[in-house]
């Protein structure tokens, strides 16, 4: 995809029509005619900025000087080669650096611009048989995605209204406010079978008809842009505006709202309002937007951070200035939300993937993905993975794949235990289910969620019990109190867990945990109550054995209970070549020098560090010796 801006363009900083667009669109010509020899994509996503991208790009204009033609450099939204980091691509041969630093500049410069080969020790290499692999569309982890929604991310410049709008941009709502009636295009969404990407999965069409059958003059659009949808607004802010204006055109309202949840979040902020002031100079926003009469504005409202605030209702009361509580449903947002009024709440996902839907058709969207849950789906892929980073699969691709194929596999020495999917009130899938299609249906039948888009693969190392604590401790602090079946319930389970992990547990505790969190997954008023056990659910279906040997053993295997883990040094394997020692932050290992080393209990933390250190599993994990505490 071309990713130049084209420098003679300023269609920007003018109120653009219909025509503007269409000729826009219509006279665009390959970059590489007006002179241009390539252009350099260095990623500005999180992880490629912690890891130097800022003085890559300050290194390559020093570079560049002395090269014949023009060659541009750009900083792009998230690639979302994230393991891979820092990374850049090179237009318009699509090679694809990686895992460089400022340092590398020169010879990668030198390599592919004046000896013209790919500069060898940046470009990935394939993980089974080492061979190069320069271009990133051939690259397994971009080449098994079907990337719609994240297709410009990486490639343009999140900021630059005159690259969206050269790939396509705004020609949507173009067609949604001139060609196209409200009803058609709510039938467009619902036919499509779109279906809400912010975890709870329901029919997009249908909220939208549910609102636009409202009799009220005073409707609203709220983009939920909470840290789920924080890659695209990084990316590609535009798809989200667009998205946003042609459901208010859908449903009849005139005022749309992003909710940002974190206000401390300076760079998305910006973003935001960058993007806004750009389309409103357009003409995409405000009144009669492209000559058709309809008018639609947009604002940024800010929570204060707390998770409950994704939930719509408690959205919803906190963009009105009260306690983010939420409120009982029906009536559900679509009838009765934001000041008493219709009000369709959806994240930036499932706005971002409205344009795509209004200009390629409902078939389009249906060529990707099962007949209940069509399209694709974005998910953050971490953990024992080889290849993590950000990543967007058809609907229907299996966890399997998912891991083995565009994961690249289980990191060395890891072997595959589960992957937690649905973010901090998600739940586990084990091996035995890996080949589950990544469906709502599927997902559901499993005993877990979609929900945020997180995909975690957990290896041997993981233990489940540890991680229904966590989450039962996140459940609770995160719990706004109201109602009693999460605020409690959430509590008891996190008293019974933190005792199992200190060997104070009962047999007779895991019956009571899953009766608990089965009553407060059904009783709870909200997502947050109705979500948070599920990973309490799920380790005791899957992993039942390692809450048993918690209780009975006094023994956590992973070694990630402290209490009931010691690290022993196996001497008859250890080389006494002192890695466990120098990572030791407490310095309780000892020993000389190619003699086996011993750990002083009395010091140890149980930090893990020497476990994952030594280079020849010479360490093992003991039952500890919990103290004899009398039962609460």
């Amino acid at each position: 995809m071309p990713a130049i801006k084209l420098k003679s363009s300023n269609i920007s900083n003018k109120k653009l029509t219909i025509e503007d667009l269409k000729a826009i669109k219509d006279s665009y010509k390959d970059p590489r005619a007006g002179g241009a020899k390539a252009s350099i994509l260095v990623c500005g996503g999180s992880a490629c900025k912690a890891r130097g991208s800022a003085k890559i790009q300050d290194a390559l204009i020093g570079q560049l000087n002395d090269i014949e033609g023009d060659v541009s450099v750009y900083e792009t939204g998230c690639n979302g080669f994230c393991n891979q980091s820092p990374v850049m691509t090179i237009y318009p041969d699509m090679t694809l650096y990686q895992a460089f630093k400022p340092d590398d500049v020169p010879s990668i410069v030198e390599e592919h611009f004046k000896k013209g080969q790919p500069a060898e020790r940046f470009v990935y290499k394939d993980l089974k048989d080492k061979k190069s692999i320069p271009s990133r569309q051939d690259i397994p982890f971009f080449n098994l995605q079907s990337r719609r929604v994240l297709n410009k991310t990486g490639l343009i410049e999140p900021d630059d209204m005159d690259a969206y709008i050269y790939h396509g941009g705004y020609m949507a709502l173009a067609k949604a406010v001139t060609e196209m009636k409200p009803q058609d295009v709510v039938k467009e969404i619902k036919d499509s079978g779109l279906r809400g990407r912010g975890g709870g999965g329901f029919p997009t069409g249908l909220k939208w008809e549910i609102c636009r059958l409202r009799a009220d003059d005073t409707k609203y659009v709220i983009c939920n842009a909470g840290p789920i949808s924080r890659s695209i607004v990084e990316t590609d802010p535009h798809s989200i505006i667009e998205g946003m204006i042609i459901a208010g055109r859908a449903v009849g309202a005139k005022r749309g709202y992003i909710y940002v949840r974190e206000p401390d979040n300076l760079f998305i902020l910006r973003r935001l309002h960058t993007a806004i002031e750009k389309a409103r100079a357009c003409g995409f926003l405000g009144d009669d937007i492209l000559g058709s009469g309809f008018d639609f504005s947009i604002d940024v409202a800010f929570g204060a951070g707390t998770f409950i605030c994704g939930e719509e209702t408690a959205l919803i009361r906190s963009m009105e200035g009260k306690r983010g509580f939420p409120t009982p449903k029906p009536p559900f947002p679509a009838q009765s939300g934001l000041w008493g009024k219709p009000t369709i709440v959806d994240n930036a996902e499932t706005f971002a993937n409205v344009p795509l839907i209004i200009s390629n058709g409902k078939q389009w969207f249906r060529s990707v993905g099962t007949p209940d849950s069509p399209g694709t789906k974005i998910f953050t892929l971490t953990g024992a993975v080889n290849l993590s980073g950000l990543i967007e699969i058809p609907m229907g691709m299996t966890f399997r794949q998912i891991v083995y194929e565009v994961g690249g596999g289980m990191r060395k020495k890891s072997v595959f235990k589960a992957v937690h999917i649905g973010g901090p009130t998600g739940g586990v899938i084990p091996e035995s289910l890996l080949d589950t299609p990544i469906t709502y249906e599927a997902i559901a039948a499993a005993g877990v969620i979609v929900g945020s888009g997180n995909l975690i693969v957990m290896d041997n190392n993981t233990c489940m019990v540890n991680e229904a604590l966590n989450a039962m401790e996140f459940g609770h602090g995160e719990s706004c109190g109201k109602c009693v079946p999460c605020r409690i319930g959430t509590k008891v389970m996190y008293d019974k867990l933190l005792e199992i992990t200190s060997g104070r547990g009962k047999m007779e505790d895991l019956d009571m945990l899953a009766d608990l969190a089965t009553e407060v997954r059904r009783t709870s008023l909200c997502g947050l109550g109705q979500t948070s056990p599920i990973m309490v659910l799920t380790a005791l279906k899957y992993f039942r054995e390692e809450f048993e040997s918690h209780i009975n053993d006094k023994w956590c295997k992973a070694g990630k209970c402290t209490k009931l883990s010691t690290f022993v040094i196996e001497s008859t394997t250890c080389t006494g070549c002192g890695s466990c020692a120098r990572k030791c932050p407490q310095g309780a290992i000892t020993g000389e020098k190619k003699k086996p080393h011993l750990i002083d209990q009395s010091m140890c933390v149980q930090c893990r560090s020497c476990f994952e250190t030594c280079p020849f599993n010479s360490i093992r994990i003991e039952a500890g010796v919990a103290e004899e505490v009398d039962s609460w």
